[in-house]
């Protein structure tokens, strides 16, 4: 079985997002366009997925129950099966996989309790 196809990108928490990707769009060309998250690489149809830097508020919980303040995300093929393969080799699942119109979502902690998303984009 395939696991990681792609990175998703990463995900960092910021004491003021909007200020940061004002700063990053600024200094590094970084397409924010006003908003919090950068899209690159838009998939044509039937491919992968995008790469996305994605700022989030520094008291945002949606990377606990890790206490870090980035977290990655990886492109990946058959996520709910996928997610079966890790809870058998040990490694910790946090929560229960979600499917939504832009994909379906888990959740895993590595080793040192960082909080890692793994994405399947929607079918073009």
């Amino acid at each position: 079985m395939e696991r990681v196809i792609g990175l998703g990108g990463p995900f960092i928490k910021a004491v003021n997002p909007k200020e940061l990707a004002a700063w990053y769009e600024k200094h590094l060309g970084v397409p924010f366009n006003g908003g919090t998250y950068a899209m690159w690489n838009t998939p044509e149809p039937g491919a992968a997925g995008s790469t996305i830097f994605s700022l989030f508020p520094e008291q945002a919980d949606y990377f606990q129950p890790s206490g870090k303040t980035t977290m990655i995300n990886f492109i990946v093929k058959d996520l709910f099966g996928l997610i079966a393969i890790l809870r058998e080799e040990g490694v910790t699942v946090v929560g229960e996989p979600i499917a939504e119109s832009y994909g379906k979502f888990g959740w895993i902690l590595d080793p040192e309790g960082n909080k890692i998303e793994l994405w399947e984009p929607p079918v073009s």
